[in-house]
């Protein structure tokens, strides 16, 4: 929210509050407390008529400092705390005296707080990081009696802002007003599914404002040297993450909210869906089964959108019988074609829903300040929403859910989230706007743990559209409602680069786009795309997605990246568990893996996929692509070119390729092409890109998670010693650069290769 009318003046209505004096501070060992005066002091009449700031500084973990700033305590409403429990436990804090100042210090983090006139500055390692200055921090009251408090960090000379959640408006978040309040928007607006009040500075540190209400951030948008944000009420909470790496940010900020679970190797592969209004029933999707495997397209997961439910009932739980009149019949079926079930679910239930009655006499749904019901024709006739904060209410949804899983279904798509209303009571008291955008939070979580219960813990995954801060601990989530374009192509990654900036690891969108009908050019190119996603939908709204509806050359297209995907399993699921245990991407902004390369801080149409793969989708129909390549030599996975960054390249690519480039100094571990789980230690081909000297290893995991094999390469001249564990029937096949060519051997437990140039052979 905006307060001033340009730099000397405040808008109408609009009377701050700025912290000068600093009047006490009370050292003790997990925290330090400021209590400072909104006022010059001259005598102590000043200390009268004049608000007082509460400002608490205290550390979650090491190398985190927290800043809590209370006006009027008996003011903070009930509201959710988006801070893992047991990080509110402080740590003992490093207090030195300094110069009319103090500094506090946790891990290599340290705030020097003034003890004379208020100001707070932060510093990584003694590097100068943000600083809160005179008008920076404040307390604002409005003509319509309306409280915020507001701090102001500085944004220092190149310093960029990334994250704030799933957002599709520009990467870089410089010069952007972004409103923290989840939307149903779609793709192509500044509304957000997923909101998620943490940014990432290219300095090397992270912001979490720990508010699960409206924050309102300015990103030099208002104080153009300032990122400000602000929270309606009388309490403000933000943390400071010092990395300096940003992945270590990264994993430090998922300490604090959560890391995201591991979802099933299974779920890695290719899903299609009926779409979304189309005309579909038992027989349609038994014979898109059918024809997918006899066109050589092994299928992971088919998913039944809205209508698997009658019309005007949704969500009942219930099968249209009259489309499906044996679904457990037809659940097994899939079964029998190696195929898992997902069923689509939102947490609205409709008035002409079977189970409306459940709800409404149990007392299961929000209600109106006035007791009654709240009720809307938005979506579906009558519907009202489900109570999370209700347990009962909870065990009601599970109750639903775990029928369907007894009946044979494998995961839900859970829909919606977004339109919660703010005229409403909960059940326990929650304040009903600070509960907006965390009520995605709670329905996601009631899924995902009545999975984790019925299917065991590795086995769950939802397929979400609507979170926020937390929400990664419950994937995997899709990207939303996107057009059939290359802008919305291109706007999809760009968001999900964006979530991924902002703590979750695993992520999807709508394979052709949902929105009209993708030209069979588009398609081809966003099937690439999409099988080099973490998660792989095949999607849309009014029209199938089944590739030979587009033409016979799409066919193979989905075939060949498929099998593309199946094969680097093993390194993708070794990926996803690091993403897993650490709280980083799988699919990487280039910065997260180049922080000190300057040519990686406005890429936005490319990413890593784990550590070793660079993928640039291809957004043209000439084919025509310009990509960037950091610093080292890069290796084209699939037609051995080698490349030398930093620099752009300029390349044309057929629908059988895509800039797809192998880090130098990185091995990747392919597999079998026959589906998503195997055994990935067995008839593997390690693929190692070794231009240079150095010690490259590798841990295997399998389908399961486990770590069950290991691989440690030395090149050393034109020598290539390697050490093996756990694999059997497996190659090493060993490059260098574009003139030494390649060696191939097979991976014993030990052994040594020569590569040679191509004048030594």
């Amino acid at each position: 929210m905006k307060f001033t009318d340009g730099y000397w003046r405040m808008r109408k209505g609009v009377t701050p509050f700025f912290p000068r004096t600093v009047w006490e501070v009370i050292r003790e060992e997990t925290e330090v407390k400021a209590y400072v005066l909104c006022t010059e002091v001259r005598h102590r009449g000043d200390t009268l008529n004049v608000p007082l700031l509460t400002v608490r500084i205290w550390s979650p973990r090491e190398d985190v400092l927290g800043v809590e700033v209370v006006h009027h305590l008996g003011g903070v409403p009930k509201a959710p705390d988006l801070l893992l429990p047991e990080r509110r436990s402080p740590l003992p804090l490093r207090v030195e005296e300094a110069e009319e100042a103090l500094m506090v210090s946790s891990g290599r983090l340290s705030a020097r707080l003034s003890t004379t006139r208020w100001g707070l500055e932060f510093l990584g390692e003694g590097r100068f990081l943000t600083d809160s200055k005179e008008k920076n921090l404040g307390y604002v009251v409005t003509s319509e009696g309306e409280a915020f408090l507001h701090e102001q960090l500085r944004l220092s000379v190149d310093e960029l802002i990334y994250g704030l959640g799933e957002r599709f408006t520009p990467f870089v978040k410089n010069g952007q007003v972004v409103e923290i309040w989840n939307g149903d928007g779609g793709t192509s607006s500044e509304l957000a599914y997923k909101n998620v009040p943490f940014y990432l500075s290219s300095r090397g540190y992270g912001v979490f404002v720990n508010d699960a209400g409206p924050v309102s951030f300015e990103v030099g948008s208002e104080k153009v040297s300032r990122v400000q944000f602000s929270v309606p009420g009388e309490r403000l909470e933000y943390f400071i993450i010092y990395g300096p790496d940003p992945m270590e940010v990264l994993e430090k900020y998922t300490d604090l909210t959560g890391k995201p679970a591991l979802p099933p190797a299974w779920s890695f592969g290719l899903w299609l869906t009926t779409s979304f209004i189309t005309d579909y029933d038992d027989a349609t999707v038994r014979s898109f089964v059918t024809e997918m495997k006899d066109r050589g397209i092994p299928l992971s997961v088919f998913h039944f959108d809205c209508f698997w439910m009658k019309g005007l009932h949704w969500t009942s739980f219930l099968w249209d019988r009259e489309r499906f009149p044996d679904p457990e019949g037809l659940l097994a079926w899939l079964k029998e074609q190696g195929v898992r079930s997902c069923v689509w679910i939102n947490p609205y239930i409709a008035q002409q829903s079977e189970v409306f009655m459940e709800g409404l006499e149990g007392g299961f749904f929000l209600k109106r300040p006035d007791g009654t019901v709240w009720q809307t024709d938005d979506w579906q006739a009558g519907m009202a929403i489900v109570d999370f904060t209700n347990p009962r209410a909870r065990e009601w949804f599970a109750s639903k859910l775990e029928d369907l899983l007894e009946m044979g279904v494998d995961s839900f798509k859970t829909d919606f989230g977004e339109r919660i209303p703010v005229d409403v009571v909960y059940y326990d008291g929650s304040d009903p706007i600070r509960m907006h955008n965390y009520y995605s939070f709670l329905y996601n979580r009631t899924v995902f743990e009545v999975l984790e219960r019925k299917r065991g813990r590795g086995e769950a995954v939802c397929f979400a559209r609507a979170t926020t801060a937390g929400g990664q601990q419950f994937p995997v989530h899709w990207g939303g409602d996107c057009v059939s374009t290359y802008e919305s192509m291109a706007e999809s990654l760009r968001g999900g680069l964006s979530l991924m900036f902002s703590g979750f690891a695993f992520w999807s969108h709508d394979i052709g786009g949902f929105e009209k009908t993708a030209t069979p050019d588009l398609y081809k190119r966003w099937v690439a795309f999409g099988l080099l996603s973490s998660h792989s939908r095949l999607h849309g709204n009014e029209s199938y997605r089944v590739p030979w509806l587009f033409d016979e050359e799409a066919v193979e297209v989905v075939r060949f990246f498929t099998s593309l995907k199946h094969r680097l399993m093993p390194y993708l699921y070794t990926v996803a568990v690091e993403a897993h245990r650490r709280g980083v991407p799988v699919m990487r902004p280039l910065l997260l893996e180049f922080p000190a390369d300057p040519g990686c801080r406005y890429v936005d149409r490319e990413y890593l996929l784990g550590p070793a793969l660079l993928v640039a989708p291809v957004f043209s129909e000439s084919g025509e692509v310009e990509f960037y390549l950091p610093p080292g030599l890069w290796r084209h996975l699939l037609d051995g070119e080698v490349l030398r960054g930093p620099g752009w390249f300029r390349r044309t690519y057929d629908y059988f390729s895509l800039p797809l480039f192998q880090r130098e100094g990185s091995l990747v571990i392919l597999g079998r092409e026959e589906g998503a789980v195997y055994d990935y230690t067995r008839g593997i081909v390690c693929e190692a890109f070794l231009p240079s000297p150095g010690v490259v290893s590798w841990e295997q995991v399998d389908a399961r998670g486990r770590g069950v094999a290991s691989l440690r390469l030395e090149r050393m001249g034109e020598r290539v010693r390697f050490e093996s564990n756990g694999f059997s029937e497996a190659r090493l096949v060993v490059h260098g650069d574009a003139g030494e060519g390649s060696v191939e051997c097979s991976l014993s437990r030990e052994g040594e290769v020569r590569l040679l140039s191509e004048e030594g052979r």
